[in-house]
């Protein structure tokens, strides 16, 4: 039985419908690993920071353990690696009202 849940922004989910099956395919088993455990990935600098693999792709999530849930909020690949993740640092207070309205729902 999951733990978390597991949400989406809409960046990633526009994101991950450009990609081919097998990522797809990737990106539910890591959404089921999540919702399990966490904490699962490469911590980014702080435990709820995190990111998973594959290939020359990279997922970031969020953790909110308090609130038992997983934020997937974007994609990147290894080129735009470092503006992504600068850009979810400035982005963190409207992903965390984000998730509250989702779990609000």
């Amino acid at each position: 039985m999951a733990a978390f849940s597991v949400f989406v922004t809409q960046t990633f989910q526009s994101k991950l419908l450009k990609q081919d099956k097998n990522f797809k395919l990737w990106v539910e088993k890591v959404f089921d690993q999540l919702a399990v455990n966490p904490f699962a990935g490469k911590l980014l600098g702080v435990k709820w920071f995190r990111e998973k693999k594959f290939e020359n792709f990279t997922v970031y999530f969020l953790v909110f353990e308090k609130k038992k849930s997983v934020y997937v909020v974007n994609l990147s690949s290894k080129k735009d690696q470092q503006r992504i993740i600068n850009s979810i640092w400035l982005l963190l207070g409207t992903y965390k009202k984000e998730l509250e309205d989702l779990l609000a729902k």
